[in-house]
């Protein structure tokens, strides 16, 4: 392996770095509702009352949950449609005369295989 854990290679194959750069937005929200439930269990300043600190972790953790459900169902929805859709540069999907993403990166793709071929060469040299 390439020296990254299991877990976080198979993550980052499921959601490359701008899928997680769109989940941050909903990893913050966990990152403070985690905060409270460590600092609640940790130092309660309302004392313990089954009811009371019942209702009180309910509504931290379930809130907790559904969003991390959520963040990982619409991680999964962003990464399916980038694979699967169109995809144009960021705010330029109306914007005419701009091509899809995947067609400019095949025509740059099939221009490398181009000149690395021999006659491509000769015919730079014969130009120059």
């Amino acid at each position: 392996m390439n020296g990254v854990p299991e877990c976080l290679d198979m993550a980052t194959k499921t959601f490359d770095k701008e899928t997680l750069l769109d989940l941050t937005v909903n990893m913050v929200p966990l990152v403070i509702i985690l905060f409270f439930v460590v600092a609640f269990a940790i130092a309660n300043p309302f004392g313990f009352e089954s009811l009371t600190s019942g209702i009180q972790y309910g509504l931290l953790i379930a809130p907790f949950v559904l969003l991390a459900v959520l963040t990982y169902l619409s991680g999964k929805a962003i990464a399916g449609a980038e694979q699967s859709g169109t995809v144009y540069p960021p705010g330029q999907a109306t914007v005419p005369g701009v091509g899809p993403l995947h067609e400019e990166e095949a025509t740059e793709a099939s221009e490398l295989e181009e000149s690395d071929s021999p006659g491509a060469v000769e015919a730079a040299e014969e130009t120059a």
